[in-house]
């Protein structure tokens, strides 16, 4: 059974979202993925939310651009942590989706991370399901160690090659 949806409301939001699902799936948490429009299949929507908990649902990560009404219509139906992912859009830049994710009325939260954050997106609703779970917290601490010897490298190669010498500079 799956801990956390995964929902967008276009395909063109796959690249973003696949960064939730890889975090996910490096710690070991189990999700189920699915694109709905809020706006173009209400039906088909509301039945998601109104079941995703009875489905085992402990996190949603709902991913929208533009009007980007679909994380803070599963937090209207959805009674657990609902993380919003701004997109990015040509028009607006994503300011347009964020706005609409992070404005939202008293008594209906979206913890809403960067836009187009998806891997951070996971790592919430990893953080989030870790309260509850000490084996996940400890693959949470590993991946923090791993954060930090990856910068520690980097570091450790600037001093060995100097700035102008970096590879990628």
């Amino acid at each position: 059974m799956a801990q956390v949806g995964i929902v967008m409301g276009s395909d063109s939001d796959m690249p973003v979202m696949a960064k939730a699902a890889d975090i996910l799936e490096e710690l070991g948490v189990s999700y189920e993925m699915k694109i709905i429009s809020a706006h173009r299949e209400p039906d088909v929507f509301f039945e998601y939310a109104k079941t995703a908990e009875e489905r085992g649902f402990k996190v949603i990560i709902a991913g929208a651009g533009m009007a980007a009404h679909l994380p803070g219509m599963c937090a209207a139906i959805f009674p657990m942590p609902v993380i919003g992912i701004p997109m990015h859009t040509t028009s607006l830049g994503g300011r347009d989706s964020l706005y609409s994710i992070v404005q939202m009325p008293s008594g209906i939260p979206v913890a809403t991370v960067a836009i187009n954050g998806g891997a951070n997106a996971g790592l919430l609703a990893a953080k989030i399901l870790a309260t509850s779970d000490d084996a996940l917290l400890a693959k949470l601490k590993d991946y923090s160690a791993k954060l930090k010897e990856q910068v520690m490298a980097k570091d450790a190669k600037l001093q060995e090659t100097g700035y102008r010498e970096y590879p990628g500079k």
